[in-house]
């Protein structure tokens, strides 16, 4: 399994919102030094799917961890490194047993309660969603706030990935209450560099975390 120790910066495609294509944008962010890649996709067929996922996994290699949301036949398919899910997606068991015990499980929390069941249902990681308000993902629900990430920071040692209206202005206090990494969509995909842009964000956590 590939290690999910220092990373910062975590990417999910977003075609929707992407101005040069998810190709293009994985390119950069991996290039700009991002070390975990999550391919969204809700609107294509499975062929479509793994025809972009298996390209997205070429870039991938040896850089950067490469994980399907949801979809676990595509991952399968693909051989990714491992899946993210939310709360009304396949249970994590079954995607346990399905991937087996060498891929990585990450898993969409709201609060403490979630994000404690989740360590026992023996997840990789766990994504807190949405920090701040978001118009990216229309079903994100209500914002829990930075102040959730420091409570379940007290509760759970897996590695938190922090999502939902991250960007460069709130970024160093999203880190300071205890997250591991960050999802920032809009910010990097609006943006007409999104090398630059995810270079930056790197930048910042790591600088964060050394304080």
């Amino acid at each position: 399994m590939k290690k999910l120790e220092d990373f910062d910066f975590y990417f999910v495609t977003y075609p929707s919102v992407s101005k040069n294509g998810i190709i293009s944008d994985v390119k950069n962010v991996v290039d700009a030094g991002c070390r975990i890649v999550q391919y969204r996709e809700k609107n294509k067929s499975f062929e479509e799917m793994v025809k972009e996922a298996k390209m997205l996994k070429q870039i991938c290699e040896d850089k950067a961890v490469f994980l399907v949301d949801d979809h676990i036949e595509v991952a399968l398919t693909v051989e990714a490194d491992g899946i993210h899910l939310g709360q009304g997606d396949t249970p994590t068991d079954v995607a346990r047993s399905v991937l087996g015990d060498d891929k990585i499980i990450g898993l969409t929390v709201h609060n403490v309660t979630e994000a404690v069941e989740a360590a026992k249902l023996g997840v990789d990681y766990i994504g807190i969603a949405p920090i701040f308000s978001t118009d990216t993902k229309e079903d994100s629900g209500e914002p829990c706030g930075v102040e959730m990430i420091k409570k379940i920071r007290e509760y759970v040692t897996l590695p938190i990935i922090a999502v939902g209206g991250i960007n460069r202005d709130n970024i160093e206090e999203v880190i300071e209450m205890g997250a591991d990494g960050v999802v920032a969509v809009s910010d990097v995909l609006n943006s007409d560099d999104v090398y630059s842009c995810v270079k930056d964000f790197i930048r910042v956590i790591r600088e964060v975390k050394k304080k």
